[in-house]
């Protein structure tokens, strides 16, 4: 008898639970529509919509300008991929800071301002200089009037070595004097024209954001 019951029970409780499934599965189990899909983190991300708030920008490389055949744009792109902080506008105006300090410690024989700023060679020829002019008693009287252009004319890159020469115009004034004081023949209190054509260098590697002044030449 008492099995009988508990069969009962059995068929009781399998009835309930089919019940309740089928409750469950009116509520839960069917789709209407509104339901966001859950997201696979391991795919990729779906593509932004056009009325998205943000925008993606083209990667660094693709916003470069086009060098079209001309070597100094190609050195000054390859520059910027070894250096992203890098910019010429940057450079240039502290290239012409470094022009004026260095042509006023050369004139008046400074050469701690110039030890810095130069590459051993330069420092070397600098000073040399300075001191074969001191040696025959004669100074050098220098007045930077104005850097009237300064121009990027070659740019390229050795090894991690970041390369960039300017041609820079310059009015100045320059007279040379003797022991006695007196100008030496041929130097005149006038201004004057000048080019000079500056290479300058630093290791990209270097955590020194410095250039050094490593050629120097007067175009022919």
């Amino acid at each position: 008898m008492s099995d009988g019951f508990a069969y009962l029970d059995i068929i009781f409780f399998a009835m309930v639970a089919a019940f309740i499934g089928l409750r469950l599965r009116s509520v839960l189990g069917r789709r209407t529509g509104h339901e966001r899909r859950r997201p696979d983190a391991f795919s990729a991300p779906p593509p932004a919509r056009q009325d998205d708030n943000v925008v993606a920008l083209p990667e660094r490389e693709q916003a470069e300008p086009a060098a079209s055949g001309d070597p100094v744009a190609a050195g000054l792109a390859a520059i910027r991929r070894m250096d992203r902080s890098f910019d010429a506008d940057d450079f240039l105006q502290g290239a012409k800071a470094a022009f004026g300090m260095i042509v006023d410690a050369f004139a008046k024989g400074e050469k701690d301002v110039l030890r810095p700023l130069l590459a051993p060679e330069v420092y070397r020829r600098f000073t040399t200089a300075i001191d074969d002019r001191a040696r025959r008693g004669e100074s050098l009287s220098t007045e930077l009037v104005a850097i009237r252009g300064a121009e990027i004319v070659g740019a390229e890159t050795l090894g991690s070595r970041a390369r960039l020469t300017v041609r820079f115009e310059s009015e100045q004034i320059n007279v040379t004097h003797d022991a006695r004081g007196e100008p030496i023949g041929g130097s005149t209190p006038e201004t004057e024209i000048i080019v000079d054509i500056w290479t300058f260098e630093r290791d990209t590697r270097s955590s020194d954001p410095n250039w050094q002044l490593t050629e120097t030449h007067s175009p022919t």
